[in-house]
């Protein structure tokens, strides 16, 4: 089989035709010259896979495209969600925008019911003549027709400017499809090559579609150009393929060439070994879930298996939303190519890569050390068996000298910082540390990825391939508990297996609106039926016969009211309903018995089935075998080293010189043409005819003792993965449990673990506002309980005085025991989505003391040697804070008690864990490394603020900030340039003020937190030890320290903003940022009329705005900024949820503040309200600008405007100003204008200004499944 490199540009055009021309010399017994066109007379069929898209998008280099959507809307896909893409990333780089231009054109459409109404009322399409029902039964209000001539003279522009590959996307195209057919129809006649958002992927979300649209306008032009060109090497061409060469798609299904789109071929390649890992190795009869590790140069592909493909239908690849069905893979920043570092005494591998060209050290290009380097220094790698392919000739073969020279280097390096006191590393320790910080990097996402499904990762059988699959297994599954490894027969070209055995699919999904509660079987069966008759006309196309045709079907399906989706499969019974609440039990942990069950797309999966069937089980192969073992190989044994034993004489076995059912005591290296296998000591592997099986066969030795006087620096970077690994799986745990839509869907909420003494350790996700603030919960009870706390105890706490953020936080803490001590704390803070207090939703924009906000808990034993104290929950949430005046208890009580059940669940995993943990490795040793980890912060911020010190020659940081009321922030910093500390002085600072800007001092803390972590350029762990080289002086009574029955509520979400600013403004950073989160909340009813409570709704959401601009950078236009990332909701969710018309959401074009470098732009927001509602807006910067920073002007002041209809038709134009609340009717508008951010530097200095949108650069994963959509959540809030 040949094996070439996928780039040699040197030595040929293309690698696929350069193996077909080299495979037809062997078949034919001809040599080819590479000039002469290839015939296809003897090849009966090609299967590829390409990165041809994948490399377009992650490269921006695809084709010139413009867009084409509804006025209001030309920004859609800058704005997209408003979530910036790394929270401390103050530049706020974004990848360029797929399109060049936008053109709107002036149509709108709108669903005219709310699934929101308590009280819906029939309606008579027919009476309206602006009225129609949409593709999913939706009644659809037509505002505004597009005027077709306006919309030809907008076509011919964009031709006469060079475009010709266009996508469009209108607002709710995906159930009213006519106006995108009319556009599409006029662009077709003139020669566009169109894309078209509906018939792409017709499922709701207009950001989803109008990004999926334009990147396949942009993407499949590339596409087929490079089928053009590749069928250039061939006879006839392209066209002479006929069926022949199938590509396979991201869902995992082959297609013709002629059907191979852009937007479905972004993971072609992992997809093929998806399929590959789950025909080969999966057994239905024994029914063990598989998790498959794709090990390849840059990267992991990591997915899970048991019994059915899982697939996604919206990811993010490239910071570009793709909602098409794609396999759930998730790419891992390790693998083969994964650069090697050492960094403030830690190891590190990757993100970063040597790639193909140079690669690593060993392929003699002059690369750099990496995963493959490490392998190959420790005897894991057989470099006489590896094919000449390296060097600069690609004549030679792996170097290990290459390798060791660059190892002995690092070695030198590392030594040195360790000091004289400490053992020196040999260059084998090194690559071995490297190894087991790998393997640490991948078993963490796998332990979230299975977890936060409902699923022990330990119940699993790993499945390892790719190029380096082979050598990591053992290190992988040890660490994840895990006792067998299968190795499939072609393990390292699984991907390209994995192709012959996939089957032509044609998928076809249609929305829908329908409840599985009312008659609607009929209804489904003959949706069912018409897809299928679509699906069979396609696959009869290509030569399918009905015999070779089966049919998968699927419903979409969510409870009412919620967002989470779950895609079921039809069941056995049929039975819908029950197939979705057994799933979501599964993955959930609950059902919901008073709710609908609404299903919002019916998809059927046409397969024609193509590919190879006769595979053999590993599971009963090996059952059946005659197991002996293997005695003698023809080579002589290796020198291989491994991690405390040392060098050990390992086998060296040719997997073709074993007959099935031989098994090789480890140590072993197992290899062949295509893959290198190595066992380790205490595992035995069990060659099989299609299998290696690698089972555990003697526990493994306890590691040697560590020392505790001296840092390790592997153990340091395993510890630290093993912390966060720790936190994140209890945010599963929370989030797995959890009933509302707070904590379950938009992930409100922060798991952490502390030191003894309350300190920080580990924090997932991270919300800003969480940030320092925990730790202060966590102390208070630790100082207030002392050693009363037993085992089993759990303590529950909200208020501001005693580390709380706001009311509706709520902080569950946990101590976690061992040998009767508390060893560490877990805690879990989340967002409940109502406390009580004066207003639903426990956010009063008017609110003046605390308990106007809700339920106020300093500290409360919510379970008392594991009991838990439902009667206490009660008469705190419900019980005391109804009897204030105007006030009420909670409103969602069973929500309450079933979110606090979900935390305590959280912190006892987190606690049961860190046990483990102390187990294994001794509390001496995991205490420790907790402290090592805090001290590589702090060093980190230490020798920063020396930096900073230097810069500004010693002079005093000062700086002052002013909120809208006139309330003052004064800071004053001073760093130690000797000790690499800093005081931050916030004496002058206003007093507290009479109503709910005032910030708890965990705020505060927060808000130092986040700057300094910010500031800093390399990537650190984030915990208390940022904190230490800090101290900080604030008095008492102020608005950041305010007295125990202050109003905190917009603290919270404003003040913490200009607490940013004001810390950035001292540190001379960059222009303040928007300065504000725009919270609105609009809705009615919750009251009580005659004793009776009149339904309604209630709706919130927070509004991005402009970042400020900085010494090499714009600021960024539209986005959240610092303490908040708070995704918003996609206007065709929001209009069918609500009585709304979003009639703009657009860029606030001139707001941000001139200067050498310009600030962000603000946002316009324009909401028509379609019934009578209450609305309130809290914001901020509406009086006083985002300054400026060294000579830059500020940006815009934000401005909230009432478009107000009278009863005798006036309309008048109201200034709300920052702070307000009223009564809208139906008709009347609220227009709120977001600040922009303020310029950096002279405006008349404009030469060398930095991109707003950068080149991309590093690793950018290709495959962002469940997990990748899990982590964005969590950084999203």
């Amino acid at each position: 089989m040949p094996q070439l490199l996928s780039v040699d540009p040197s030595n040929y055009k293309d690698a696929p035709t350069e193996c077909i021309r080299r495979i037809l010399e062997k078949v034919t017994g001809r040599a080819i010259p590479k000039s002469e066109k290839l015939k296809l007379d003897q090849v009966e069929s090609i299967r590829m896979g390409t990165t041809v898209s994948t490399n377009a998008l992650l490269e921006r280099q695809g084709e010139r495209c413009a867009l084409i959507t509804t006025k209001g809307y030309r920004d859609v896909m800058k704005i997209g969600m408003q979530a910036r893409p790394s929270i401390f990333d103050l530049s706020i780089k974004k990848l360029a925008f797929l399109y060049e231009e936008v053109v709107e054109v002036d149509e709108r459409v709108t669903i005219e019911t709310f699934a929101q109404d308590p009280n819906p009322q029939p309606i008579d399409v027919e009476a309206d003549t602006a009225l129609t029902r949409g593709v999913t039964g939706d009644i659809i209000r037509v505002i505004r027709k597009p005027d077709l001539e306006v919309v030809k003279k907008q076509l011919e522009e964009l031709w006469d400017k060079g475009f010709r590959s266009l996508a469009i996307a209108l607002v709710h195209s995906y159930t009213f499809t006519k106006h995108e057919e009319l556009i599409a129809s006029l662009a077709k006649d003139r020669g566009f090559s169109v894309s078209i958002s509906h018939q792409l992927q017709p499922m709701i979300k207009i950001v989803s579609r109008a990004n999926s649209a334009t990147a396949d306008a942009y993407l499949t032009p590339v596409t087929r150009r490079y089928l053009e060109s590749f069928g250039e090497g061939f006879e006839g061409g392209i066209d002479a393929f006929g069926n022949k060469l199938l590509f396979m798609q991201s869902d995992g299904g082959l297609c013709t060439w002629n059907n191979f789109s852009g937007l479905r071929a972004i993971l072609s390649g992992p997809a093929g070994g998806v399929i590959g890992f789950t025909r080969t190795c999966y057994d239905e009869t024994e029914g063990v879930p598989l998790i498959g590790c794709d090990i390849g140069g840059t990267s992991t592909d990591v997915s899970r298996y048991n019994g059915k493909l899982e697939h996604v239908f919206e990811t993010a690849v490239a910071q570009v939303i793709v909602q098409a069905p794609q396999l759930d893979i998730n790419t891992v920043a390790a693998g083969g190519g994964s650069r090697l570092f050492y960094r403030n005494g830690m190891f590190i591998v990757g993100p970063e890569s040597a790639g193909a060209h140079p690669g690593p050290a060993c392929y003699k290009k002059g690369g750099p050390l990496a995963i493959t380097d490490a392998n190959l220094v420790l005897g894991r790698l057989l470099p006489e068996h590896f094919p000449a392919i390296f060097g600069p000739n690609e004549d030679e073969p792996l170097d290990v000298e290459a390798s060791r020279k660059l190892f002995t280097e690092m070695a030198e390096k590392i030594n040195s910082a360790r000091g004289v006191t400490q053992d020196k590393l040999s260059i084998e320790q090194i690559a071995a540390g490297f190894l087991q910080v790998a393997s640490e990097a991948v078993c963490r996402p796998i332990r979230t990825l299975t977890e936060a499904r409902g699923h022990e990762s330990s119940k699993h059988h790993l499945v390892m391939f790719g190029g380096a699959g082979g050598q990591l297994g053992t290190g992988i599954a040890s660490s994840l508990g895990i006792s067998r490894i299968i190795i499939p027969r072609f393990s390292s070209i699984l991907s390209a297996y994995g192709m012959s055995l996939a089957d032509v699919v044609s998928e076809i999904q249609e929305p829908t609106s329908l409840n599985l509660g009312h008659d609607v079987s009929s209804a489904i069966k003959d949706r069912f039926a018409q897809l299928e008759n679509t699906g069979a006309g396609r696959l009869s196309a290509q030569g399918f016969s009905s015999k070779s045709i089966r049919f998968e079907r699927y419903l979409n399906c969510r409870y009412q009211g919620s967002a989470t989706q779950l895609m079921i499969a039809q069941p056995e019974d049929q039975d819908f309903t029950a197939a979705f609440i057994a799933e979501h039990q599964q993955q959930f942990g609950f059902t919901l018995q008073d709710r609908a069950i609404m299903c919002d797309d019916i998809r059927v999966r046409a397969i024609g089935v193509s590919g190879i069937s006769d595979i053999n089980s590993p599971y009963a192969d090996f059952k059946k075998a005659s197991l002996t073992p293997f005695a003698g190989s023809q080579y002589p044994a290796k020198k291989v080293f491994f991690e405390g034993p040392g060098y050990l004489d390992t086998a060296v076995v040719r997997l073709d010189s074993i007959v099935s059912g031989n098994q090789v005591l480890g140590p072993a290296i197992l290899f062949d043409t295509t893959q290198t296998i190595l066992v380790e000591p205490g595992y035995i592997a069990t060659v099989l005819s299609e299998h290696v099986l690698i089972d555990l066969h003697t526990p493994p030795a306890p590691p040697a003792a560590l020392d505790p006087e001296h840092v390790d620096p592997v153990k340091l970077a395993v510890m630290g993965h093993r912390f966060m690994s720790i936190a994140e799986q209890m945010g599963s745990i929370l989030r797995q449990i959890s009933i509302s839509t707070n904590i379950k869907e938009r992930l409100d909420f922060s798991c952490a673990l502390f030191s003894p003494d309350g300190g920080l350790v580990a924090n997932a996700p991270h919300i800003p506002c969480h940030l320092g603030a925990m730790s202060h919960a966590v102390r208070f009870q630790a100082n207030l309980h002392g050693d009363t706390l037993e085992p089993g105890d759990c303590l529950l706490s909200n208020h501001p005085s005693a580390g709380g953020s706001h009311l509706p936080d709520c902080t569950v803490i946990v101590p976690a025991f061992h040998q009767g001590k508390i060893v560490f704390w877990t805690a879990a803070r989340a967002h409940h989505a109502d406390i009580g207090g004066m207003a639903a939703g426990s956010m009063p924009p008017f609110s003046k003391e605390i308990w106007q906000e809700g339920a106020q808990i300093k500290s409360f034993k919510i379970v008392k040697k594991g009991v838990f104290d439902e009667a206490g929950v009660k008469f705190h949430f419900y019980d005391e804070p109804g009897k204030y005046p105007g006030c009420a208890g909670t409103r969602t009580l069973a929500d309450n008690i079933s979110d606090l059940k979900a935390q305590i669940a959280s912190c006892h995993r987190g606690a049961m864990l860190i046990e483990s943990l102390v187990q294994q490795d001794s509390l001496e040793v995991v205490q420790f490394y907790m402290a090592a980890i805090q001290r590589t912060a702090e060093l980190a911020v230490r020798d920063m603020l020396r930096t900073i010190y230097k810069k500004h020659e010693g002079k005093p940081l000062q700086a002052m900030d002013s909120m809208d009321c006139g309330a003052e922030i004064h800071l004053k910093i001073d760093i130690n340039p000797e000790t690499g500390g800093a005081t931050f002085d916030f004496t002058s600072t206003s007093p507290q003020v009479y109503g709910n800007l005032n910030a708890p001092t965990a705020i505060l803390y927060s808000g130092v937190i986040y700057v300094l972590r910010s500031l800093l350029s390399v990537d650190i762990p984030l915990n208390q030890g940022c904190l230490l080289p800090i101290e900080i002086i604030l008095p008492k009574g102020t608005i950041l320290s305010p007295s125990e029955d202050a109003a905190t509520v917009g603290g919270n979400v404003d003040t913490s903003q200009r607490v940013t600013d004001t810390i950035l403004r001292a540190f001379q950073a960059c222009g303040a940022s928007q300065g504000t989160c725009n919270n609105l909340t609009f809705g009615y009813g919750g009251q009580k009329v005659d004793g009776k409570q009149i339904e309604g709704f209630g709706y919130y959401e927070t509004i991005a705005g402009g970042a400020g601009a900085g010494p090499s950078w714009q600021g960024q236009d539209c986005v959240h900024v610092h303490m908040t990332n708070t995704a918003i909701g996609d206007v065709e969710i929001i209009e069918r949820q609500y009585p709304v018309i979003i009639h703009e959401f657009s860029q606030r074009v001139g707001s941000g503040g001139a200067g050498k470098f310009r600030g962000g732009d603000g946002c316009v927001r324009d909401i028509e309200f379609t019934r009578k509602v209450d609305v309130a807006i809290l914001s901020q910067r509406r009086a006083i600008a985002p300054y400026g920073m060294c000579g830059g002007e500020p940006g815009a002041k934000g401005v909230n405007q009432w478009i107000r209809k009278t009863e005798d038709g006036v309309v008048r134009l109201i200034n709300l100003g920052g702070n307000n609340e009223c009564v809208m009717n139906a008709g009347d508008h609220i227009i709120i204008n977001t600040p922009g951010g303020g310029g950096y530097g002279l405006p008349d200095d404009v030469s060398d200004v930095g991109e707003k949108y950068a080149s991309p650069q590093g690793l950018l994963s290709r495959a962002n499944g469940f997990l990748a959509s899990f982590y964005n959540q969590q950084n999203t809030n």
